[in-house]
């Protein structure tokens, strides 16, 4: 039966403590924070990794933080009397090492995984990156795609961030209708008084990248752009400057810094709106990778215009206008990063056609609606939609529970070790 409203109660397992300030997988989760306590759920976010100086204090949104460790029982010891409605899964990891233990202790709780993005996909676009060949089955059915759908046909629900991910798993990968939900990024409209507030063509200079250093996609991206691209640029216009903010910054990446060429690493800023609101363009020349961008929906909301790889502005648009111009080579990503620099009539199209980007695809209350309505229904049918799913009980099938015995033999090891 539904649960009461003042009773509901959602566990959600992080991978990571949220750093919103760092990557745009911090920021998702908060977005998923923010709706599940819209939807009236007591909001309990537990981790086993370390907490950061970066990480987000969710007591300030009242969510009961709890640390909890990996491959040990005092897991099962929390959650029995928790007996949450929901787990939450973030990224098909966690499902794997604590999933199995949710199922034992809590068999009647609806189990979402949070994909982020698909993690196959973008292993398999790096390999093939790697190897300087075109991106095909034979990279996306690796073991990492293997692993990430067995851990969605294990769950009741999972959410998938783009579009262009949904029809991946569809039509590649035979998931059912019944355990995917399309869930992007939930943006509060932009009014035209904060449009009006933006800094204008001529209020804005130079040009910027952004992104969280530990996610490799995004060191190669600023190394494009320091080999490939922004020579190309700084010819033409020889007294502007890109800047490169991000968290985590490396050592690698700071040796890429040359003010003699303008390539500026600036690093982690607390208030990356400041910045890119007065830029003039953003380039994101990712060479692979998956999901959704945040750094071009940060971009849009700050009135910021795009020059972006096919890859980089997968799944983004739709049948929608493009918020700046999409290029793969670096000579004509170059050439369009120039005019779109130079012009103010194009540059002031691309930042309208931003604004209408989400305001109308990534609109907070429509996403939140809708999930709303498939979530309750998800609770209602878990029973029937369990016993469609063979291949999800199949998998929970103890001989293809490697992941359990795994993690039992560890914690079994552990404390021979202690005593």
């Amino acid at each position: 039966m539904y649960p009461s409203l003042l009773s509901k109660k959602i566990l959600i397992i992080g991978s990571v403590w949220p750093e919103p300030k760092s990557s745009a997988a911090g920021s998702r989760m908060l977005q998923l924070i923010e709706t599940f306590l819209s939807l009236n759920y007591r909001v309990i976010f537990a981790s086993a990794s370390t907490k950061t100086t970066n990480s987000f204090n969710l007591e300030d949104l009242g969510v009961t933080q709890q640390a909890i460790k990996l491959n040990h029982s005092s897991f099962d010891t929390f959650i029995k009397p928790l007996n949450p409605h929901i787990v939450m899964f973030d990224r098909f990891m966690t499902e794997e090492q604590f999933g199995w233990r949710v199922a034992t202790c809590c068999p009647n709780a609806l189990r979402i995984l949070d994909t982020e993005d698909l993690h196959g996909l973008r292993k398999g676009r790096q390999q093939a990156h790697k190897e300087g060949k075109p991106f095909s089955l034979k990279y996306l059915f690796n073991d990492t795609s293997k692993r990430e759908i067995a851990s969605i046909l294990r769950s009741d629900l999972s959410l998938i961030i783009s579009e262009a991910e949904m029809e991946i798993l569809k039509n590649h990968f035979n998931v059912e209708d019944q355990l995917l939900c399309y869930l992007p990024f939930m943006m509060d409209r932009i009014s035209d008084v904060e449009i009006k507030n933006l800094p204008k063509y001529s209020e804005r200079d130079h040009f910027i990248f952004i992104g969280n250093f530990l996610h490799d996609p995004n060191y190669h991206a600023a190394l494009y752009l320091k080999k490939h691209i922004w020579p190309l640029i700084k010819r033409k216009l020889p007294k502007s400057e890109l800047h490169i903010y991000g968290a985590y910054i490396s050592g690698k990446v700071q040796q890429l810094h040359n003010e003699k060429e303008g390539f500026m690493v600036k690093g982690f800023i607390e208030d990356f709106s400041h910045v890119m609101k007065n830029t003039r363009v953003a380039l994101v020349p990712l060479s692979y990778g998956a999901g959704l961008k945040g750094k071009i929906v940060d971009a849009m909301i700050n009135g910021t215009p795009n020059i972006m790889t096919p890859i980089a502005a997968e799944g983004m648009f739709g049948d929608m206008r493009h918020c700046g111009f999409i290029e793969d080579s670096p000579e004509q990503f170059a050439h369009m990063a120039i005019q779109l620099f130079e012009s103010e009539s194009i540059w002031n199209d691309c930042q309208s056609h931003g604004f209408e980007v989400i305001n109308k695809r990534f609109l907070k209350s429509h996403h939140q609606k809708k999930f709303s309505e498939l979530l309750n229904q998800a609770l209602l049918d878990i029973e029937i939609n369990r016993e469609n799913n063979f291949i999800g009980q199949l998998l929970q099938h103890q001989t293809m529970q490697s992941t359990k015995y795994m993690s039992l033999w560890i914690e079994e090891k552990n404390r021979n070790q202690i005593n």
